[in-house]
């Protein structure tokens, strides 16, 4: 058992601590200032990328969370920051811009370069404006796309499938496909966020029981990788409640009925989950893409298709 004079002592211990915290906390709040950049640096960046940057390129926030970025980067140029994006491809953009705060505490260059760098090339040095640095690169992980889903929406046959392939049509008002029943279900591009990474991505929520929900594009082209991306949207995807069900995300053959891609999402599995398939040379073709669930609680999808030419790489 602790003595008297131990006790006694144990407030001022405290109080002590209490101070040290204090005085920390103190020093940081009068350092961070000179760590944030001015009005002039942020002008700076956004006139060497209304400047330099070329349709297509792209921006990648460094550290991740500098959203501030998105108020004075050019409105042309989408700009990437998310938990996790420092290891994305980002195969949509042949060129990335890193703009950076890599002297805001925790910003560790290291983790971030191993998982940045590898499949790219830095076409020029860094140039620093204060506190924000700014470097592009090749992007070796670019796959030009040459369709996708999302944006040919408008152009879709959407509909419900039951099987023995009975169907019944959800028009398009011009915004959305509309089907019958609850009005959660129809088919649009919206933005979603899956396991914090934001997407443009088609809502598909599956109808539930062996019902799917289908939305069938013609002219995909052939001779290229088709590939299926989706996940289940924001908070729904962690549950592991027995009594949830397999969501199936998947593409077939329309002409033939040859399942082309099938992706399964059990309760519980997080994040974009991604299947692809090379199509053989040949002409365009026509694909259902689809979504079903037994029990279609939490099941919110949100996913896209596109046909994509092989990796560019990194030139030497």
């Amino acid at each position: 058992m602790p003595s008297p004079k131990t006790l006694r002592a144990l407030p001022l211990v405290e109080l002590g601590g209490l101070l040290v915290v204090a005085l920390l906390c103190l020093v940081f709040q009068l350092r961070l200032p000179g760590r944030l950049p001015t009005d002039a640096d942020e002008r700076a960046v956004a006139e060497v990328l209304a400047r330099d940057a070329r349709p297509g390129d792209g921006v990648l926030l460094f550290p991740w969370w500098t959203e501030r970025a998105r108020l004075y980067v050019p409105p042309t140029l989408p700009v990437h920051g998310w938990l996790g994006s420092d290891k994305a491809d980002l195969g949509e953009h042949p060129r990335v811009w890193v703009l950076g705060q890599p002297e805001l505490p925790r910003s560790d260059v290291g983790a971030f370069e191993a998982a940045f760098l590898p499949g790219r090339k830095a076409l020029g040095p860094e140039a620093r404006m204060g506190t924000l640095s700014l470097r592009l690169y090749e992007n070796g992980r670019h796959r030009p796309r040459h369709w996708v889903a999302s944006e040919s929406v408008g152009r879709a046959r959407v509909y419900l499938e039951e099987p023995g392939s009975a169907r019944t049509d959800c028009p398009f008002d011009g915004r959305v496909h509309r089907c019958p029943g609850p009005p959660h279900l129809y088919v649009a591009r919206e933005w979603h966020e899956i396991l914090y990474e934001p997407r443009h991505c088609l809502w598909m929520h599956a109808p539930g029981g062996p019902r799917r929900l289908v939305a069938e594009f013609d002219g995909v082209p052939s001779g290229m990788g088709l590939r299926l991306e989706g996940g289940i949207i924001f908070e729904f995807a962690h549950p592991k409640d027995p009594r949830l069900s397999i969501a199936h995300l998947g593409v077939d053959d329309a002409a033939s009925g040859q399942r082309l891609l099938d992706v399964p999402i059990p309760p519980g599995r997080e994040g974009v989950q991604k299947a692809e398939v090379v199509l053989p040379p040949g002409p365009a073709r026509t694909v259902k893409v689809w979504v079903q669930a037994d029990n279609a609680e939490s099941r919110q999808v949100c996913l896209d298709v596109m046909a994509l030419e092989p990796a560019v790489g990194v030139r030497p």
